[in-house]
This record gives C-alpha cells, sequence and structure tokens, in this order.
C-alpha cells in the first residue's frame, strides 16, 4: 500500500482484446501474471549518496587530481590585489573557475578526440565518452550552485553570460576544424574573447560581484589576458618541448586546428594548399607534423606570432598602468603576465 493519501496506480489488467466489447468477460483477481503487483505505491527517489556522487564524478576527478598549473589560481589572486574581496568569496571563485575549466577539459579532451591530458590518458579513454560529458555537465551545475553562495543575483546573470560566451567561441572553433574553413585573424581573435577570454571574465566579473571597491574597469586588461593566453597556447603546442611531452607533439595539426600560426601561414600564401590538406589528413606522423611546423616557420608565421604575443604583452602592461597608475599593487600581475608571456 501506499502512503497515507497518495492515490494509487491500479494498473490494467493484461489479456487478449475480445472481439467485441460484448464479449469481454468478467474481470477476475487471477487475470494478472503473477509477477505483477495489483497496485505500484507512488514513487521518489531515495536519498542521494556520497557513493553515488562518487561514481558519477569519476571522470571529473580523475582529472582534477593529476597536477596542473594552478594559473588561475594565480591569476585570481593578482587580480584580488586591485578588488580586495574576501578571502572566503575568493575561495569560493576559484573553487567555481577550476570546476568549470576541469570540466571544460573533459568535453574538450573529447571534442578533439585526445589521447593525452597533462602527461596521462584523457579521462574518456578511461571512463567511456558517455559518462564523461555526463561527468563534465553535472559539473556544470555543480558550479552554479556554488555561484547562488555568492548572495548576488548579478552572479548568477555572470555565469549565464558568460557560458553562453564560451560555448559561442568553441562552437565556431569547432566549426572551422570540421568543415575545414579558415578564418580570418579577426574571426579568430574573436573567437578567443568568448572562448578562452569568457572563463577569465566569468572569474573577475563574479569577483567584482563581492568587491566593495568602486569603478574598477578591469575588462580591457581580463580580455587581453585571455587573448594572450590563447596565442601563446597555440604556439607552445607547436614548438615547446614540455607541452609536447603532456599533450602530444603539435598535437593542434591533429586535430586539424585553425590555431592562430596556421591561420597566418594559410593567409600568407593563399595559392599554396599543403597546410590545408595536411590539417584535412588529421595525421597523427611527428614527420608530417614537423614539416607543417618547418612550412610555418618558412611563412614567417612563427616569427608573427612571437610580435604578437610581445606586443600584447606590451598592451597588458599598459592597461596594468591605467588600473593602478601608482603601480602600488602590479606586483603579483607582472609576474602572472610574466609567466603566461614565457614561450
Amino acid at each position: 500500500m501506499g502512503d497515507p493519501g497518495t492515490p494509487e496506480i491500479i494498473l490494467s489488467p493484461l489479456h487478449s482484446p475480445p472481439a467485441s466489447i460484448h464479449d469481454s468477460p468478467p474481470l477476475k483477481p487471477t487475470s494478472y501474471p503473477s509477477c505483477l503487483p495489483t497496485t505500484i505505491p507512488a514513487l521518489t527517489p531515495s536519498p542521494w549518496t556520497s557513493s553515488k556522487e562518487k561514481t558519477i564524478l569519476s571522470p571529473y576527478t580523475y582529472l582534477a587530481t593529476q597536477p596542473g598549473k594552478s594559473f588561475r589560481s594565480l591569476l585570481l589572486s593578482a587580480f584580488n590585489q586591485y578588488l580586495q574581496i574576501p578571502e572566503e568569496a575568493l575561495t569560493t571563485i576559484t573553487n567555481i573557475t577550476t570546476m568549470l575549466h576541469t570540466a571544460s577539459l573533459l568535453i574538450d579532451d573529447i571534442q578533439d578526440h585526445s589521447l593525452l591530458r597533462r602527461g596521462q590518458p584523457v579521462a574518456h579513454e578511461i571512463f567511456g565518452t558517455a559518462q564523461t560529458i555526463n561527468s563534465a555537465n553535472y559539473v556544470y551545475f555543480l558550479a552554479l550552485r556554488e555561484v547562488r553562495k555568492l548572495g548576488s543575483g548579478e552572479a548568477v546573470g555572470v555565469f549565464l553570460d558568460e557560458m553562453e560566451n564560451l560555448h559561442r567561441g568553441q562552437g565556431m572553433d569547432l566549426f572551422w576544424r570540421d568543415t575545414s574553413t579558415c578564418p580570418t585573424e579577426a574571426e579568430y581573435l574573436e573567437m578567443a574573447l568568448n572562448k578562452t577570454g569568457g572563463l577569465f571574465r566569468l572569474a573577475i566579473r563574479l569577483m567584482q560581484t563581492q568587491s566593495s571597491i568602486p569603478n574598477t574597469n578591469l575588462l580591457p586588461l581580463t580580455n587581453t589576458l585571455g587573448i594572450l593566453f590563447q596565442i601563446v597556447d597555440d604556439y607552445r603546442n607547436l614548438c615547446n618541448e614540455s607541452y609536447s611531452d603532456k599533450k602530444g607533439f603539435a598535437e593542434d595539426i591533429s586535430e586539424g586546428k585553425f590555431s592562430f600560426p596556421v591561420i597566418h601561414s594559410i593567409q600568407a600564401d593563399l595559392g599554396n594548399q599543403e597546410l590545408v590538406g595536411i590539417l584535412k589528413q588529421r595525421t597523427n606522423s611527428d614527420e608530417v607534423k614537423r614539416y607543417a611546423v618547418r612550412y610555418m616557420q618558412r611563412t614567417g608565421s612563427l616569427e608573427y606570432t612571437r610580435g604578437v604575443i610581445r606586443v600584447l604583452v606590451e598592451r597588458a602592461r599598459e592597461e596594468m598602468g591605467r588600473v593602478d597608475p601608482r603601480g602600488e599593487r602590479d606586483g603579483v600581475m607582472g609576474g602572472v603576465l610574466e609567466k603566461m608571456s614565457m614561450l
């Protein structure tokens, strides 16, 4: 029997339909198969347990417990020199940023068909694609719960705005890759502002909702750092040995990705289709990828990328000066900027 006051759900009897409704035999209790109850009580979910939570978070936990660069924690600490938010709020926002970043990496690795992350097998090669997707999506909602703990109605709007931007940027990046469409440099920068800059802005805008310091316009600096981070990452993917050890050599070429140096190289000689052809092959051959890198060297694209990185670093320093003209709080941010721009 169900709980008092809860209506019972009566199962219809299972029998062959009569030739005519007038031929219907009277129903008897023995008409029910012995394996089915005559009534089903109203069902409610059983209490969620820590064991179940651990199970569905396994792909996320696998990646989260692998040593990362802790760059975002350093970045938020640097911005807090300007915003001076309470330590508890900073910890919450740092956790939110880490959760979203780690969950997005789980999805990225699936979308990019990656094999390594932080020098270890990617999560979906261990737990399966479906479970990894579910785990990442679940963490997005857990992060939103943490946002609500900040006690600011504006904070939820910030979360939604920048998560939309992140997925817009990622969507365009995937579209270019999957259709072998080379974007313009301007289109690439817009994508980076949405994709990488989105998560940067999410963190800083959440911090601003907790700050009592008025009129601190940090978004120009935040956007510059977001673009800088993405272009440096593109360059390292092609030229940095340490990066190769953790992700594989020139993985962006294997993915068919139109990264910043690749875009410049293609546009430098539109009549030559070699690089576009290599991207279409999704090659795992290190020799072919080395050829592609040498091709980009010949078109001056790696040198051009280094020049753009220097310009962005200088722009970031100028924006730091506008935020803090006397330079009293720039020490930590200066260290972060130097770390970001190491090639």
